[in-house]
C-alpha cells in the first residue's frame, strides 16, 4: 500500500471498536496510511492489537514512546472512534491523564484536523456536561459528528444492537472533505 496521507485513529473502549477493521478498510481504500492509538479499555475489552498491527503494518500505540522506538509520523488527520462519553468529557476539560488524552490535547492545540464519532446512549448524551464538552471541542476546531443528520445516540442498554450500524463511513467522509 502506498499512501501519501497519514491518519491517526484513536480507538476508545466501546462496542463498535470490535468492528474497527471496517474503518481501516475504508481508510485504506481512500489511500490513508493508518496508525492506531488505543485506550487501555479498548485493548482490554474490544480490540486485538496484533491483528490491527498486521492490517495497518504499524504497531498499535497505547503509551508513550520509549527510547529506540520509531516515532509515529505527524498526522494529516485524526479520527476518534468510537469516542466514549468519558474520553470526550475529559478531553474537553483538559484532563490529560493518559496517553490518548495527552495526544488529543496536543493535536487539538496544533490545529490538526480531528473528526470525532461518538458512541453514547441517549441518557448520557442528554447530560449537561456532555453537551458542554461537545460545544467546547467544537469551539476548539474539532468536528464532532453528533446530532441530526450525522450520528444520533442510541437508547440506553441497546449498545449491542446499535454498534452493528455504527456509521464508520461518516468519519472517513468527514476527513476526506
Amino acid at each position: 500500500m502506498t499512501a501519501s496521507r497519514v491518519l491517526h485513529l484513536f480507538i476508545c473502549g466501546a462496542g463498535p471498536a470490535k468492528r474497527v477493521q471496517d474503518l481501516l478498510d475504508l481508510a485504506h481504500g481512500d489511500g490513508w496510511d493508518v496508525y492506531c492509538v488505543a485506550t487501555d479499555s479498548a485493548v482490554e475489552h474490544f480490540i486485538d492489537t496484533d491483528s490491527l498491527a498486521r492490517i495497518t503494518q504499524h504497531p498499535v500505540r497505547t503509551t508513550y514512546r520509549t527510547a529506540g522506538n520509531t516515532p509515529t509520523p505527524q498526522p494529516d488527520a485524526v479520527i476518534v472512534a468510537p469516542a466514549t462519553y468519558n474520553t470526550i468529557n475529559k478531553w474537553a476539560a483538559g484532563i490529560a491523564d493518559n496517553y490518548v488524552l495527552t495526544q488529543l490535547a496536543e493535536l487539538t492545540g496544533l490545529g490538526v484536523r480531528i473528526v470525532v464519532l461518538p458512541f453514547v446512549n441517549q441518557a448520557l448524551a442528554r447530560n449537561h456536561a456532555f453537551s458542554q464538552s461537545v460545544e467546547t471541542l467544537r469551539n476548539a476546531g474539532v468536528r464532532i459528528l453528533f446530532g441530526p443528520g450525522e450520528f444520533e445516540p442510541h437508547p440506553p442498554r441497546t449498545g449491542d444492537t446499535a454498534m452493528t450500524s455504527y456509521p464508520w463511513k461518516l468519519a472517513i467522509e468527514a476527513v476526506r472533505n
